[in-house]
């Protein structure tokens, strides 16, 4: 008789286009953003979560290049039939908390908020399925002025986490413009605002990716479309190449001034009433800024900047990191974007049926992180904590009793869990969680009312050096009395 086959086991592994975060990473996470928060609660925004599943129905078709809500991101269908899927921004489930609790909240209402969110995208180098953002948006307020603040916000809080003033700009645009020049392309009709839908979203993505495809990728995207160097075929908006000459004189419209750019904007819109109504949205943001003392050092007027995603109706904005890096063949290259963001007025209207003023920004948490990284300001090894090594299996109590008072103070520690009988596998693990120092208690310390203890950084260099001149002074290993442990080791640590 034929024995049954065990069961397979599952492969340990992550799944494609996902990562896990360790000890140092999300620590570095957490102290980014809480400087960042700082930076928001500042200017008067308050912290919001909401939850990471949203219905289909709710996030609505603003995903960027896809033509269906439940295409592009992850979905699945409930017991009642209704569909749901993860979250792939903070904006979205904004727009429904600012919808279904409208009558609660102030107005304007101000939020932060930073969480993961999901897109079932096609994963590559760098690009995840998850990943976090830090949002901060004004729903409720009409005027430009909120736009203005939130660029200077986000100059303010790329300054707090480490990215000094020269390494970085906030590039700021229109949609409004956009649409005044797609007009004058013959690409939208006022008179019939669904016309072209398609063909304009595909203008959008387009020159989104100016700087990642360069004109002539662009060019290709406006007409017939585009095969990436895999072989993936992207379509095209069919734009004839007088259509896309136009459309590209307003990707290269950036002058020397900021007063520059805005008369080549007058000129680019023509007669297009919203695209004169966007040049002047842009000339008084620029005035704003410049009152509070952000000129262009680090914000600056660029017709370049259009965001991808269909739901930006005005001002539209994206910091720039400006420093170079080298790539992973040891090219130069300057590190991109890090952050974008723009006016959304029609996105709570979808669940209202009134228009509802709203602008906001989204810091791309990974790559900021990455970012700071490659400055040196993120990166040095976590310190672990201080280990109390068991000698004496039956002691448990008195060595717990020891960690105790180490957090109480402040200071963080753990008693080691593991099989105490061979001493070395515990400094062996001690070092392998970058501890600091290891708290020593056998029957004799106990028995003279004192802890050994043992500095395992100056142990570890002591071992890498060539000679012992520098160390001489500074034992690696030190008797105290039991009643000194938290004064002793502060001491340590402090050294």
């Amino acid at each position: 008789m034929a024995q049954d086959k065990s069961a397979r086991r599952p492969r340990a592994e992550t799944p494609k286009g996902f990562r896990d975060y360790f000890g140092a990473e999300v620590a570095e996470r957490k102290t980014m953003l809480d400087r960042v928060a700082e930076v928001y609660q500042r200017y008067g925004f308050d912290p919001l979560e909401t939850s990471a599943v949203e219905t289909v129905e709710a996030l609505g078709k603003f995903l960027p290049d896809v033509d269906r809500p439940n295409e592009g991101v992850f979905a699945w269908q409930d017991e009642d039939q209704d569909w749901l899927a993860l979250r792939y921004d903070l904006t979205a489930p904004l727009a429904r908390v600012a919808a279904q609790f409208r009558n609660d909240l102030p107005n304007p209402y101000r939020r932060y908020a930073m969480g993961p969110v999901w897109r079932n995208e096609k994963p590559g180098p760098g690009r995840f399925r998850q990943f976090y953002q830090c949002d901060a948006d004004t729903v409720g307020a009409p005027s430009v002025a909120a736009d203005a603040e939130i660029c200077a916000m986000l100059s303010d809080a790329l300054e707090a986490v480490g990215i000094p003033r020269g390494d970085y700009v906030v590039k700021v645009n229109s949609r409004k413009v956009l649409n005044g020049v797609m007009e004058v392309a013959g690409v939208l009709d006022p008179a019939n605002p669904e016309r072209f839908h398609a063909e304009r979203g595909i203008v959008l993505r387009a020159i989104d990716k100016i700087d990642r495809l360069g004109e002539a990728g662009v060019r290709a995207l406006l007409g017939e479309g585009r095969r990436d160097e895999s072989g993936d075929f992207t379509r095209g908006a069919g734009l004839s190449a007088e259509q896309a000459e136009v459309v590209m004189g307003f990707t290269s419209a950036r002058r020397d001034s900021g007063a520059g750019t805005i008369a080549r904007l007058r000129e680019l819109v023509g007669a297009s009433v919203i695209g004169a109504e966007g040049v002047a949205e842009l000339q008084t943001m620029a005035e704003l800024l410049d009152r509070q003392g952000y000129g262009a050092d680090r914000l600056i007027l660029d017709p370049g900047v259009v965001r991808g995603l269909g739901y930006y109706t005005g001002p539209v904005f994206e910091a720039e990191l400006t420093f170079e890096i080298l790539d992973e063949k040891g090219r130069k290259r300057q590190f991109g974007s890090v952050a974008g963001g723009g006016r959304y007025d029609d996105l709570v209207k979808r669940f209202t049926g009134q228009a509802v003023p709203a602008t906001g920004v989204s810091i791309g948490v990974d790559r900021l992180l990455a970012a700071l990284r490659a400055k040196g300001r993120v990166g040095a090894e976590m310190p672990g904590p201080v280990v109390v090594t068991v000698m004496d299996r039956d002691r448990m109590g008195d060595y717990l009793a020891m960690a105790g008072e180490l957090r109480a103070a402040g200071v963080r520690a753990e008693v080691y869990l593991g099989n105490p009988k061979n001493f070395g596998n515990q400094l062996k693990y001690a070092d392998k969680r970058a501890s600091p120092l290891a708290v020593i208690q056998g029957g004799d310390e106990a028995a003279r009312g004192t802890v050994i203890l043992k500095d395992l950084i100056l142990g570890a260099r002591i071992a890498e050096s060539a000679t012992l001149e520098e160390w001489k002074d500074r034992p690696a290993q030190v008797e105290v009395p039991r009643g000194d442990l938290v004064a002793a080791v502060r001491r340590m640590l402090a050294r």
